[in-house]
């Protein structure tokens, strides 16, 4: 039995889990998010807690339990609090603003990157600490936005120049050998 299958998924105060067949429609005070699941998933909903079965020990079921009870839990919690990724600047001169609700980047390109946040995420930026969050209630979505903005300028092993996630370890390289006389 997969161990992340068999976990309930509990359905927090002020969020309504609307399930048909495998059709689930979650409200929250953070927004709304609606998933169609394979087919093969049984899933219920029993005192407050979401309850997805798998009809058999088949692999591909053993690995859609899993998957299907993750995507629902993420639909839970981000209609609920949100997810949030934070990104950090390093660079003389690198910096990040807010236009609007665009986020413009300067990182030593000859022209301001712009970034148009798409539905349902929030761009805020901290330009002291050099931080921008991207906050949203779509786990997927916020990770790929966050992925997005970190290509526009990775960062680099010699002097850790760019974009990087906070929590991000950059493996510095030694730079070039001195000359020897």
């Amino acid at each position: 039995m997969s161990r992340i299958g068999r976990m309930p998924v509990e359905v927090p105060q002020g969020v309504t889990v609307n399930i048909k067949g495998t059709y689930v429609h979650v409200k929250g005070p953070k927004g709304q998010m609606e998933h169609t699941f394979p087919a093969a998933m049984k899933i219920s909903l029993k005192d407050g807690e979401v309850i997805v079965e798998r009809p058999s020990d088949e692999r591909t079921h053993r690995a859609l339990h899993g998957m299907t009870r993750a995507i629902i839990n993420n639909m839970v919690v981000g209609v609920d609090k949100g997810f949030e990724k934070v990104l950090e600047i390093n660079g003389v001169g690198y910096r990040a603003e807010l236009s609007g609700k665009k986020l413009v980047i300067n990182v030593g390109y000859s022209h301001p990157v712009e970034v148009e946040p798409p539905d349902g995420i929030i761009f805020e930026v901290e330009p002291r600490a050099r931080l921008i969050k991207v906050q949203g209630y779509d786990k997927a979505a916020v990770g790929q936005v966050a992925a997005d903005i970190r290509k526009i300028r990775p960062p680099e092993p010699y002097k850790g120049k760019g974009i990087k996630y906070i929590d991000e370890r950059i493996r510095r390289k030694a730079g070039k050998a001195g000359k020897v006389q």
